[in-house]
């Protein structure tokens, strides 16, 4: 029965998610990183599908002074500009990827780093829930009333046919998404520049009501009520700016070379936000919108635009609205493409629990992305997907996380400005980035925090207090593993004393023979939880096996799976290890082997060589050391993997012998 269920669970992950990748397969690089072009589509969607809330909000604001509009947008694209600069020499100095949590940490110190990666992820989960419940308002407005009431239950299908895609792999979900982006930008395009084109011969009055709407509004509410509205206006459109990071943090599932591929996508993002920025706000004043009841700005932007479009204009926009609904969609792939990588990176440096680095065999970070997915799912029941309430959630968490990477890069060039020759033109690019960023951040925050801004900030301090506390857990257990690392240089003398005291009861040893008692020992690095595991192995049998064979198995993890070259590096370590352990037991008459291989499960990967290791040594027992956690049960409980155990269960459900052995960590003082 048990077979049978497992066959079936087989079958339907392969049907939606995909067979498994072959980590050997030289083409592997190739395969699952993205392109420049591609990368745009899947990492510059979140940029570009602010646009559809954040140009209307910022003109919104204005109220009647809409002709200051063009200052705001001028502001805003000069902005883009100079943020995608700050992250360009982001790129530069961590080519192989440098989001807030990795610039902050490193930079400023690893608690700045964790802040900003708890803003950061928390900012993802918000993406993917703002813009899918975003895009869901914005095709259910072509729909009658009446289908209002499963609006919800749409959103929940699309995060699940969300997490289903990415489960297969990033390239192969963008390619999905790859449609829905062109037709977007086309429909935009076309209709941007049919409204330029159409007045270009207004220009002339546009700028001088622009100049008359400045002195009308200075005489109004005075220079500074004036610069106060720009700035209020430029702030509360702060949503534009967002997801620019994506590719700083995206390098790793970048084409190489990845610092070019990087910066041509960072440039198609900027140029194409910029323009999208500039032309809906000429756009705006240019056929005098206003908002209207149960409509979008954009909606009646693009009504306007067709209105003498007498056969094409209502499928056109029909088309254009659908084309926004659908890469509000698209943008939420950037939440769940960098919220895991995010969450992955912080779990390896012990942040989170370290499960969360792990991949699966589609080499994707399999547990974020479900994390992400149903935490937006849980967000969206919460706010009963209000669009107005969750912009309010979602515009503070990215600004903490500019604003630390910037204050990271000004110090780096700061202190290195004797070594390095450019550092005054660097310095300046990432010092007024900083000054920008914390300017909107402090805007945003002041602006929002009654509205419930407090709300993201309550959260955020959540994730700041959770990650914390695993992170000292960590702290606890690393100290003592350091402490059973000194075994290791006495690993010799401690086999001494062991092998003395059973001396009378030791088999002779000769040649290897595969046919002798065969202890099968899985170690992970040679290590003191290894050097335990083969004391306790001896202690237990009385040196009874002859033969003893170490299996390491590499995990592929978020680290390590970046290129080849690191690929080739954990293998070669892997390799070490198993000779250290290999010359250990040789030194004392034992006859040892290695068997190595990469992976991106333990378990997995053992049950797929369990078969062949029993073919070639008959008369094998399978061992593995098991760390004992005294304290802090219910963390140890999921923040520890117990992959001896699971080991243990796989196998004896194939009816193979596997034995734990207990390796108790010693007090730390």
């Amino acid at each position: 029965m048990d077979q049978e269920n497992n066959s079936l669970l087989n079958k339907l992950k392969q049907l939606f998610i995909g067979n498994a990748r072959n980590i050997s397969d030289s083409s592997l690089f190739q395969h699952t990183t993205l392109i420049s072009f591609l990368a745009w589509v899947g990492l510059g969607a979140d940029s570009l599908s602010s646009s559809c809330y954040g140009p209307p909000e910022a003109f919104i604001i204005l109220k009647h002074h809409h002709y200051l509009g063009p200052i705001v947008a001028i502001m805003s694209s000069l902005t883009i500009y100079i943020i995608c600069s700050g992250y360009n020499l982001i790129i530069d100095l961590f080519p192989n990827g440098g989001g807030g949590y990795f610039v902050a940490g490193r930079l400023l110190s690893p608690k700045l780093g964790m802040i900003s990666g708890c803003a950061l992820i928390l900012d993802y989960i918000l993406t993917i829930t703002i813009s899918i419940a975003s895009g869901t308002d914005a095709l259910f407005s072509l729909l009658p009333a009446n289908y209002s009431g499963i609006k919800l239950p749409f959103s929940f299908a699309t995060i699940i046919f969300f997490i289903l895609i990415n489960l297969r792999g990033a390239k192969e979900s963008i390619n999905v998404l790859l449609p829905i982006f062109l037709i977007f930008i086309i429909t935009h395009l076309i209709a941007i520049t049919y409204a330029i084109i159409s007045h270009i011969a207004n220009f002339d009055n546009i700028v001088s009501e622009v100049l008359s709407d400045i002195t009308t509004t200075k005489s109004q509410l005075g220079t500074y009520g004036l610069i106060f509205l720009i700035l209020k206006a430029f702030s509360m459109g702060a949503g534009t700016f967002t997801g620019i990071e994506a590719v700083s943090n995206g390098m790793p599932v970048l084409r190489e070379p990845k610092k070019a591929t990087a910066k041509k996508t960072m440039a198609y993002m900027a140029f194409s936000l910029a323009f999208m920025v500039l032309g809906l706000m000429i756009s705006y004043l240019l056929f005098h919108v206003e908002p209207a009841p149960n409509k979008t700005l954009n909606a009646v932007l693009f009504e306007s635009v067709t209105k003498e479009w007498t056969v094409f204009g209502p499928p056109f926009v029909i088309i254009i609205l659908i084309s926004e609904a659908c890469l509000l969609f698209v943008a939420a792939q950037t939440g769940f493409l960098d919220g895991p990588r995010v969450l992955g990176n912080m779990a390896t440096d012990k942040w989170f629990p370290t499960s969360f680095a792990m991949l699966s065999d589609r080499l994707v970070i399999q547990k974020g992305i479900i994390l992400m997915g149903v935490m937006s799912g849980l967000i969206m029941g919460i706010s009963h997907q209000s669009v107005r309430f969750l912009v309010i959630l979602y515009s503070i968490n990215v600004f903490i996380t500019f604003t630390l990477s910037q204050l990271g890069m000004s110090k780096h060039w700061w202190q290195n400005r004797k070594a390095e020759t450019k550092w005054v033109r660097k310095f300046f690019i990432n010092g007024t980035c900083f000054i920008v960023c914390g300017f909107i951040l402090i805007m945003v925050v002041v602006l929002k925090f009654h509205e419930g801004g407090w709300i993201t900030l309550f959260i955020t301090c959540l994730f700041i207090l959770l990650a914390l506390t695993i992170k000292n857990h960590y702290d606890k257990i690393s100290r003592k593993l350091l402490k059973l690392d000194a075994l290791v240089p006495k690993a010799e003398h401690e086999m001494s004393k062991i092998l003395e005291n059973i001396n009378t009861k030791r088999y002779s040893f000769g040649d290897f023979h595969e046919t002798n008692k065969t202890a099968v020992l899985f170690v992970s690095g040679f290590n003191g939880k290894g050097i335990s595991s083969i004391l306790y192995l001896l202690k237990l049998f009385d040196a009874q096996f002859k033969n003893i064979v170490f299996v390491e198995i590499g995990i592929l993890n978020t680290r390590t799976l970046i290129n080849e070259e690191v690929v080739h590096h954990l293998d070669e370590e892997v390799k070490s290890d198993l000779k250290h352990y290999v010359h250990l037991v040789n030194k004392f008459g034992f006859e040892g082997k290695a068997i190595r291989t990469l992976g991106t499960d333990v378990t997995i990967e053992a049950m797929k060589i369990a078969s062949s290791i029993l073919e070639k040594y008959p008369n094998s027992i399978f061992f593995g050391g098991q760390i004992l956690f005294s304290e802090g049960t219910i963390f140890a409980k999921y923040l520890h993997n117990y992959e001896a155990f699971s080991l243990q269960k796989k196998f004896y459900k194939k009816g193979i012998p596997f034995i734990v052995l207990p390796i108790e960590l010693p007090q730390v003082e």
